[in-house]
């Protein structure tokens, strides 16, 4: 099989106590018609995905603490061997948590932090103490020795402080700091107004190009921004640097941009498995199907995988194969998830000569 999942994040429950603007579930701490996943079920995922492969499994939600059986599905899925995370908004974070998070083997926490300052954190995640959350849920790790990332999501409201939110991550002892774009789905799609238009897109990345240039300490990686691989390239060959793909710093061990449904996906509440958290198309049920027949053989996955479909400037963009366009903001604009992605503004070599010809 050429594409194992390396990297699974898995909604348990979604529940949350905060209601940002970006949500891509629409959280609520009552989360009607999606109950909470039965600890016996999640077992059963477990030992289905377990028996396959053995990947990152991120606890995800809503917020994951808000389940009182949290730690035992995370010991549980240690003691299967997969690697077990969580990902939390922080706010729930005190000397028990930490002791459990530990005892469970969880070996990385991410935390979301979204601005620099507790007046923009809080703006974005609707909920006034968030940003103390954050910073408390940050000494409460350091003074357990747990490993945390930060998670940082951008709009047009807060895209100024992507610098500042960057030195505030190394500041705080981060192993890594990932730069979210952010992707209208869920409660995001009330703000798609505010999402980052192309043309600063593309200057953000580029900025990311250089600071990631000069980063020693931390791993820094744009997500959902698949077209950064395709700046990745194009900066090497002005810069005249041999490009070697092996080079480029993966977490989950990829070596292009979009990798939803190819080494990542995400599996809902309801037991949907989807390409990636903000794609709402399911590839199958996990409890009507096994894992592996869904990774394996579902349509989605393979018309994701193929390329051979896409449309638009992506289908013809000389950089597929390393940026793939971000399948979810395809559909989320057009409702087609091959077409082209709406917020890159490169146009393809192929398309280029095609209007110089008829110029001509």
């Amino acid at each position: 099989m050429e594409f194992l999942p390396k990297w699974i994040a898995w909604e348990i429950t979604r529940r949350c106590n905060l209601k940002c603007i970006h949500c891509r579930s629409s959280s609520e701490l009552i989360a009607k018609g999606h109950p909470d996943l039965p600890l016996k079920d999640a077992y059963k995922i477990i030992d289905d995905i377990s028996n396959y492969a053995k990947p990152v499994m991120v606890i995800s939600g809503g917020e994951p603490l808000l389940r009182d059986d949290v730690f035992d599905i995370a010991s549980y899925g240690t003691e299967r061997d997969l690697r077990m995370c969580l990902a939390t908004n922080g706010s729930l974070v005190d000397n028990f948590i930490c002791k459990m998070i530990k005892k469970s083997g969880i070996r990385m926490v991410s935390l979301s932090l979204d601005g620099s300052t507790e007046k923009v954190h809080d703006d974005f995640r609707n909920q006034e103490g968030a940003f103390k959350g954050t910073i408390n849920a940050v000494e409460l790790f350091k003074r357990h020795g747990i490993e945390f990332l930060i998670n940082s999501s951008f709009t047009k409201r807060n895209q100024d402080e992507i610098p500042k939110v960057y030195r505030l991550a190394k500041e705080l002892g981060a192993t890594a700091w990932y730069m979210f774009m952010i992707v209208p789905t869920g409660r995001a799609e009330e703000i798609i107004g505010e999402l980052i238009s192309p043309e600063d897109y593309e200057e953000i990345l580029h900025w990311h190009y250089h600071m990631e240039k000069e980063e020693k300490d931390l791993l820094v990686r744009p997500t959902c921004a698949p077209h950064y691989y395709r700046i990745v390239l194009q900066k090497a060959k002005e810069e005249g640097i041999k490009f070697e793909r092996r080079s480029l710093k993966f977490s989950t061990g990829g070596s292009k941009g979009c990798i939803a449904g190819q080494l990542i996906c995400f599996i809902n509440v309801d037991g949907d498995v989807l390409p990636c958290s903000y794609f709402p198309l399911s590839a199958g049920n996990i409890f009507k199907k096994p894992f592996k027949e869904i990774w394996e053989n579902s349509e989605l996955f393979k018309n994701i995988r193929g390329f051979k479909s896409y449309k638009g400037k992506c289908g013809v963009c000389e950089f597929l194969n390393v940026c793939g366009g971000c399948r979810a903001r395809a559909y989320a604009r057009s409702g087609d998830y091959l077409e082209e992605e709406p917020y890159c503004g490169y146009t393809p070599r192929r398309l280029t000569k095609s209007s110089q010809k008829e110029a001509k």
